[in-house]
This record gives structure tokens, sequence and C-alpha cells, in this order.
């Protein structure tokens, strides 16, 4: 007996999350950095909630797949967008035909805003020291 699963990765700043959808009736695994964790308790947030169920509420597909996510790196922010992306990923592998409704609502687009740079001589990516004249 073969796994039938579909899989979509995410990434958002610095957090990239492993997607798998496999049929079922709506249980979602979460491992974040190697460790199990209580979806509900760690997204404490019913925003950051929202964000990751958005895709599978647009299809209709809530009730048709237990989630298993792997999170990596990142903030709880940045991981709840990352997994919201590998979630429509998955979604569009399992039927093409659902790609021009996630598309539409902007779930299949990868938001590339990192963090800038520190720089030398200035105290972050750009403030600089307060000039003196004397």
């Amino acid at each position: 007996m073969s796994l039938i699963q579909y899989y979509g990765t995410g990434r958002r700043k610095s957090s990239v999350a492993r997607v798998y959808l496999r049929p079922g009736k709506g249980d979602i695994t979460l491992y974040v950095n190697k460790r199990l964790q209580p979806f509900n308790n760690f997204f404490s947030l019913e925003s950051h909630r929202k964000t990751i169920k958005k895709p599978l509420l647009l299809t209709e597909t809530s009730d048709k797949f237990d989630l298993f996510i792997r999170v990596n790196g990142g903030g709880i922010s940045g991981q709840a967008e990352a997994i919201r992306l590998g979630v429509s990923r998955a979604l569009v592998e399992f039927n093409k035909e659902l790609r021009p409704v996630l598309k539409e609502s902007g779930l299949l687009t990868r938001d590339d805003r990192v963090k800038e740079r520190k720089k030398y001589g200035l105290r972050g990516a750009r403030k600089a020291p307060q000039y003196h004249k004397r």
C-alpha cells in the first residue's frame, strides 16, 4: 500500500515550511524546529490560524486532508505565512484547477521581503549615528 500525499514548500523571511497533504479528516500535525507542537497552542493567535487555513477554506478542502507540517527557522508570523504558501502549492499539486482561485487571492506568490543586513559605520541597516558639527 502506497501513501498518497501532496507536497508543497513554503518560504517567508527565514522560515522554511514543508507541507504534506494526506487524505483524511482535517487533523494537523506540526513539527517546529524538529519538535512536535500542538497546533492550537503554538499558533495561539487566531489570525495565524486563519492565515494557515485560508487556502483550505477558499478551495473548500479543509475536511478532506490531514496536514503534516515541518517548519524551521524564523518567527511565528513568518512560519505561519510559509505554511500558507506550502499548503497552497500542495493543493495545486493535488488539483491544477484550484490554481486560478489561489492565484487570484495572492496565495501562490512568494513574499521575498527579508531583513536587510546591518552595514558597518551605521547603527542598523540604515540608521546613522547622530551628526555633530563640533
